[in-house]
């Protein structure tokens, strides 16, 4: 799934998503799965949210193919349960390979330049990593 929007001037997970989306997101990353009730119950101590404010998200998130919804019981009793599509580990490797992607085709060099700069500040390990990937690039490149 793409995210259509990115908010470059945003942190962590608020790049991709808004910032009661992200919240639901981190609960439902963090459980086996939740309801509309039990997320509300949660966030409400941080701020108070109304109910129809979480169930419009989680219903939104529903529709762009971030959560699944299960229904669990019978009768009165019968409750939806919503759960992530994928991991937070998956779904960031998805996202941010994506917009890796797109920056490169649609600004080349300039981008790996400053991604080349950016790297001044990493740990030697992860120029390690890409010492290896590029190797492995210039190798399948030359058959």
């Amino acid at each position: 799934m793409k995210i259509k929007k990115l908010n470059v001037g945003g942190e962590g997970l608020n790049r991709f998503f808004g910032p009661l989306e992200a919240k639901i997101m981190d609960l439902l990353w963090s459980s086996e799965g939740m309801s509309i009730k039990e997320v509300q119950s949660i966030l409400n101590p941080e701020s108070p949210i109304s109910i129809n404010a979480v169930t419009t998200v989680m219903n939104r998130l529903l529709e762009k193919g971030h959560l699944t919804k299960v229904l669990v019981g019978k009768g009165r009793t019968q409750a939806a349960r919503f759960s992530t599509v994928q991991s937070k580990e998956q779904f960031l490797s998805e996202q941010t390979k994506v917009v890796s992607q797109g920056l490169i085709q649609e600004y080349g060099s300039l981008v790996v330049s400053h991604m080349i700069d950016a790297l001044e500040d990493v740990d030697q390990e992860m120029i390690a990593k890409l010492e290896r990937k590029l190797n492995e690039i210039k190798k399948r490149n030359k058959q």
